[in-house]
């Protein structure tokens, strides 16, 4: 059964690769029809036309080419697992080092009259042709394995919570072709079921399980109790030569993208990846917060004067309200927005969060908040500096002692500067909502951050995150 996977995955890389050399042909030859059939003289004046021949022996050179880069990318690689926009990265990647490299060999052997718009039309051509190819491949396989084909068998070695959560994995994604065999652990009795996968045995027994060659993998889920076996089992697993995946049981502490560093051959996990961290991100997202800013406080200013006149006509007070809050490394900033409330002494501030049907909150202030339109002045947090546009929204100093006592990593959120919007608020937890719901949200923006999961952010922010049930 094992050594059925194994061929199965030999072929499947063959004929990807023979499917990669026909697309590569396909966009080739198909470029060069488009782009070479009488319309050169128009697009490219001055140019000659090369005899088919002379296209003829470049093709020869760029297929195989072109599978080397491939290969190069890792596109040759088990992927069931792998998100298809990482394969069409890849694609793309692959496919514009093969420009350039086109391009260099063009200029180094002085073939001026080679068409540079038949490879531009080729580049763009190849790129959609291939990611159509492997995801309509990757979907062809998809479906097979969900008809019980082409299955993967694992044992699971450990019974934990790292192994619960594999298995919920595998049954939520059965696309993924994998099937759960068996667990075998120490403390756990023979015989005990998680959703259909049995403890079939101790741990001892994969010495006698491994010989019989049915096994296309072995994953080690072992409890943290027991990693003082991982060495041994480690060293039985190599010696089978069945391809050995280890799954940690700290997922409730090290996050799932843990940041790894190399120290002259000792590998350091650090606890927590935090890309901001990096000078290049915060520089980059720092100016998109400070043109952002800007071009908010232009596009929101008829929206701000309506609502500046109505807070001023609607009750005495200031039109700004402004409250500490605690931001970047932990440093308290004062955040403005505008006023909502009756004008209150300190203490009444302190009462705690606004409720459904707040006495405290004035006609004109429940539109403001519903509406969120009374967060706009923090427009100007940002160009000072104090906050962004998109992270986890901050909290006042009393209930950041407060949660940072009963939630574990509360305080890792100021790791990064406070938003007027998050991952949080556009997933509904905002207001009156689940504060342990929130960190989690706001620690996977943390972990995850790009630029692009922000300007995702901002845009959700449109539909999802300006009206919310839970703003009083």
């Amino acid at each position: 059964m094992s050594g059925l996977i194994r061929d199965n995955q030999k072929f499947f890389n063959r004929l990807l690769v023979l499917l990669d050399a026909l697309v590569i042909a396909a966009a080739y030859w198909g470029s060069w029809f488009l782009w070479l059939s009488g319309l050169v003289k128009e697009l490219e004046p001055g140019i000659g036309i090369l005899p088919i021949q002379t296209y003829f022996t470049a093709f020869v050179a760029i297929v195989p080419g072109y599978l080397i880069l491939y290969n190069t990318f890792d596109m040759y690689s088990s992927k069931r697992t792998a998100k298809t926009v990482y394969e069409i990265f890849n694609i793309m990647k692959a496919n514009t080092v093969g420009l350039l490299a086109i391009m260099v060999v063009l200029f180094a052997i002085n073939i001026p009259d080679f068409s540079r718009g038949m490879v531009g039309v080729f580049y763009g051509i190849n790129i959609v042709a291939e990611a159509s190819m492997r995801k309509a491949v990757r979907y062809f396989l998809r479906h097979m394995r969900k008809k019980g084909y082409n299955l993967k068998h694992i044992l699971l070695v450990g019974y934990s919570r790292a192994a619960e959560e594999y298995i919920n994995k595998i049954k939520a994604n059965p696309e993924w072709g994998y099937e759960a065999c068996g667990i075998l652990d120490d403390r756990v009795p023979i015989g005990a079921v998680y959703k259909g996968v049995e403890v079939i045995g101790s741990i001892d027994s994969l010495q006698k399980i491994l010989p019989k060659n049915q096994l296309d993998e072995i994953s080690i889920t072992l409890s943290l109790s027991d990693y003082d076996q991982l060495e041994d089992i480690v060293t039985v697993c190599e010696k089978s030569g069945v391809h050995t995946k280890f799954i940690p049981d700290y997922n409730s502490v090290i996050p799932s993208r843990p940041y790894l560093e190399d120290l002259d051959g000792l590998a350091v996990v650090n606890i927590r990846r935090v890309p901001l961290a990096n000078t290049a991100n915060m520089l980059i997202k720092r100016l998109v917060d400070m043109i952002g800013a800007i071009v908010a406080i232009l596009l929101f200013s008829p929206v701000m004067v309506v609502a500046a006149i109505g807070i001023k006509v609607t009750s005495k007070g200031p039109l700004i309200f402004k409250q500490e809050r605690v931001g970047l490394h932990n440093r308290p900033f004062q955040m403005y927005k505008f006023r909502s409330m009756e004008v209150q002494t300190e203490a009444e501030e302190k009462k705690g969060w606004t409720t459904k049907d707040d006495p405290r909150v004035t006609k004109i202030g429940r539109v403001l908040r519903k509406t969120s339109i009374d967060e706009l002045p923090q427009f100007f947090n940002v160009l000072k500096g104090d906050m962004s546009l998109v992270g986890p929204r901050p909290e006042r100093p009393l209930f950041v002692e407060k949660f940072k006592e009963e939630i574990p990593r509360y305080m890792i959120k100021h790791q990064v500067r406070p938003g007027i919007t998050g991952w949080a608020q556009i997933n509904g937890y905002r207001g009156n909502s689940s504060i342990k719901k929130r960190i989690e949200y706001d620690l996977y923006y943390i972990e995850n951050w790009t630029m692009a999961f922000d300007i995702k952010i901002l845009f959700l922010t449109f539909f999802k995150g300006f009206i919310n049930k839970n703003a009083y």
